[in-house]
């Protein structure tokens, strides 16, 4: 691409083993860390079957995601998991048999994903849902040779958009991006992205371009930043110059009329958990450049890291957001936070605004209606990839649309044939709260088909 401002400092922001390729390749797995695992309906290691349930042998499934790492924690989505099967189970379970989640610490490592995966095969679970990883490299042959189906991943890794086997409920960063871009193209001068020094990273840019470029606006200038940082002062100094007065904020210098585009500069920022860490180093810089404005995505921020950044007094006021799914107090929600209330006693890591659980509890509701389209007949990883295969529609209430996978789809164009669901939310930060910016979703599947991945 033309256009782009590139400052490195190689770091590992996220691991190397995320690839952004068009197909999954298998990697090297040697002995390594240990991956703690927890059943919800017996002890790790014992062999479905054993433990009979209503209706006969327990339904198992797995949800991993890292835990106690100092990269991406997703605590909240475990742990989702198992609150989920008490109340699923508490209600006669699913078609009449028990549900038994099993829960992988990932710990954002190649060799302990690799195990989580082995460990979903070994105990026979028909999927694995609701999960995060970087490491679809290590996962996903595992699960593609047992024939498990991968159900509501975050959407971190192409492999998820490209596996036949994988079946992802949001258009993940690629959407989020590209659908800021589209936004802040009508109402920022030039724009700088700080994003990840990592592979997983370097996909980032294309598709914030390709929102920006929708627009009419130039691309924008590409900030790297390591994972392991204690601040980022050279980050956003960088950052911060570009949104003053790196660039017109408008491809080829002009808003299409011959002019310049006119309008404050803006940073964004995907930096994941490391956000907050960036934004005290913005903080203090941005103290010379006040007009510039931030934006970023959902997973990046939360009202936590909001209001530790000053809630209405601090940086992100006024600031849009992408995210995937409804604002956290949308109605659409209640039957989700009616599982919190009942089957997570006060479990802190569960928090209904976190995307990764609101993630959970959309791939869990797609995991339920597979298996209630089967009208009792055997739940296996044959028979779930088969009902999800075969055209059935699955609703989620509202928070997403009907979703129906094809073995090719519209964006099969650009890599990700599995990516049926394009839509994005805008919300904005306003006096400190995170609330929605615009009523309903965004469809960015004709964004994301013009986006440069080569």
């Amino acid at each position: 691409m033309t256009g782009r401002r590139r400052t490195s400092t190689r770091s590992t922001f996220l691991p190397r083993s995320v690839r952004f390729t068009r197909s999954v390749r298998a990697v090297a797995l040697s002995a390594g860390a240990l991956t703690a695992c927890a059943s919800l309906a017996v002890g790790c290691g014992v062999v479905p079957g054993t433990t009979g349930g209503s209706g006969g042998d327990p339904i198992v499934v797995m949800t991993w995601a890292p835990e106690g790492t100092s990269a991406t924690n997703e605590p909240g989505m475990p742990a989702f998991a198992r609150a989920y099967a008490r109340w699923v189970n508490a209600a006669g379970g699913l078609n009449g048999r028990k549900l038994k989640v099993l829960t992988c610490n990932e710990h954002n490592d190649t060799v302990a994903a690799s195990k989580c995966a082995r460990q979903a095969v070994k105990e026979h679970a028909v999927a694995v849902v609701g999960s995060y990883s970087q490491h679809s490299d290590a996962f996903f042959p595992h699960l593609e040779g047992a024939g498990i189906p991968y159900i509501g991943g975050y959407g971190v890794t192409n492999a998820e958009f490209t596996s036949p086997l994988s079946y992802p409920v949001n258009g993940g960063q690629p959407s989020l991006l590209a659908g800021l871009g589209k936004e802040l193209a009508t109402s920022c001068g030039p724009v700088s992205l700080v994003r990840p020094d990592t592979i997983a990273g370097d996909a980032l840019p294309a598709m914030l371009d390709a929102g920006l470029t929708a627009g009419g606006h130039d691309e924008a200038a590409d900030q790297l930043a390591p994972e392991d940082a204690a601040e980022y002062a050279a980050q956003a100094e960088t950052a911060l110059a570009h949104a003053t007065d790196g660039g017109t904020g408008t491809k080829n210098g002009t808003s299409g009329q011959g002019e310049k585009k006119k309008g404050k500069g803006c940073v964004v920022t995907a930096l994941g958990d490391r956000t907050s860490t960036f934004m005290d180093s913005f903080r203090r810089t941005r103290a010379d450049h006040p007009e510039v404005r931030t934006a970023t995505v959902l997973g990046s921020v939360d009202q936590t890291v909001i209001d530790a950044a000053g809630a209405g007094s601090g940086p992100f006021e006024g600031a849009y957001v992408t995210g995937w799914y409804p604002e956290a107090s949308d109605p659409a929600w209640a039957p989700m936070k009616k599982v919190i209330s009942e089957a997570a006693f006060s479990d802190t890591r569960i928090d209904p605004t976190d995307t990764g659980v609101q993630t959970t509890w959309i791939a869990y509701t797609v995991f339920r209606q597979a298996v209630e389209s089967l009208a009792g007949g055997d739940v296996t990883a044959d028979s779930v990839r088969a009902a999800l295969d075969n055209g059935l529609r699955i609703t989620t209430g509202g928070l997403t649309p009907t979703l129906r996978w094809h073995f090719s789809d519209q964006l099969a164009s650009i890599g990700f044939p599995r990516l049926v669901n394009a839509d994005v939310t805008l919300q904005t930060v306003r006096k400190g709260r995170l609330v929605a910016a615009r009523k309903g979703f965004v469809d960015m599947t004709k964004t994301l088909q013009k986006a440069d991945v080569g």
